[in-house]
């Protein structure tokens, strides 16, 4: 057998993980071509063939996915090595990729990571948007944001942020047309914009006042997949929207929006962020999380 490459190894398996050949090298920074070159190199030095190509997709072969089995606990092993070398360097450095809900994003990861930059130079920031709950380290994420009851346990979990507050409003202009809603029940009669989340499910709004609790399935007849969408429909005079009153302060400031059912808004207890208890972290997401926890998050309210 013809000598190997090990980082032969990391590429085939980006391409696997990636789908492709055109996504594994976005994601890596070279070409599609380099990358086939590099397979095609392996390929003929094991003497078999690891990947099924066609001209829209790319999977294992019976031999490769035997490979990738065995590869991906193995390179597991040699990026935490390669962690662990970083982990003596003084100067922060390297690329943090941090996936985490868009509210999480606007309003508390986005402010944080720009202050973050201006102290540590040396590091980049790759902030990924995402709703759904995946596992950020088959994707290749340093650290997600999500909701405590959505996270692994084999993650270490910090809080992040402040508490948050889900507010209904909606423009003077439909509420001269349409009445002021008093109670939870009198949204059910209202234009309401609805939103779904990417698995499918729509949103339901929940509210709280003392021990009482009512949840209502809003209705209306326009969708949308974000709460910026529902938010410019509510100031389009669409109807009620419910959002995080982060997104709506703004605009009920200038007069734009008006909320409504103030004492029945359900507060939810903060974001975590998180990151995985078996990898040992980079000096640079050392040094984030360090950051993160001495950050007035009272001066982004």
């Amino acid at each position: 057998m013809d000598p190997v490459r090990l980082d032969s190894f990391d590429v085939f398996v980006a391409i696997v993980r990636c789908g492709g050949f055109r996504a594994a090298a976005l994601e890596r920074g070279v070409s599609s071509s380099a990358l086939s070159q590099t397979m095609n190199a392996l390929e003929e030095a094991l003497g078999i063939r690891l990947l099924n190509r066609t001209t829209r997709s790319v999977s294992p072969t019976e031999a490769g996915q035997r490979l990738l089995e065995r590869l991906s606990p193995a390179l597991s092993e040699i990026r935490l090595a390669i962690a662990e070398v970083d982990e003596l360097r003084d100067s922060p450095s390297g690329t943090l990729r941090i996936n985490a809900p868009a509210p999480a994003v606007d309003h508390f990861l986005c402010p944080l990571a720009f202050d973050f930059m201006d102290i540590h130079r040396e590091v980049k920031i790759e902030i990924i948007s995402d709703a759904a709950v995946i596992d950020i380290v088959e994707h290749g994420f340093d650290a997600g944001v999500r909701f405590g009851k959505q996270l692994a346990q084999d993650m270490i979990a910090l809080p992040f942020g402040p508490p948050l507050r889900y507010a209904i409003v909606a423009s003077p202009d439909y509420i001269k047309r349409h009445g002021q809603p008093q109670t939870p029940q009198d949204l059910v009669s209202h234009d309401c914009i609805k939103r779904r989340f990417p698995g499918g499910t729509l949103v339901t709004w929940r509210f709280a006042e003392g021990d009482e609790e009512v949840t209502i399935s809003p209705r209306g007849r326009l969708t949308v997949s974000s709460a910026h969408n529902e938010l410019q429909a509510a100031l389009a005079g669409r109807g009620f929207a419910h959002v995080f009153d982060d997104y709506a302060k703004p605009h009920i400031r200038s007069g734009r929006l008006v909320e409504v059912l103030s004492d029945w808004s359900l507060t939810l207890p903060h974001w975590f962020l998180y990151y995985p208890s078996r990898r040992l972290p980079s000096a640079a997401m050392r040094a984030f999380l360090d950051y993160m926890r001495s950050y007035d998050w009272r001066g982004q309210q």
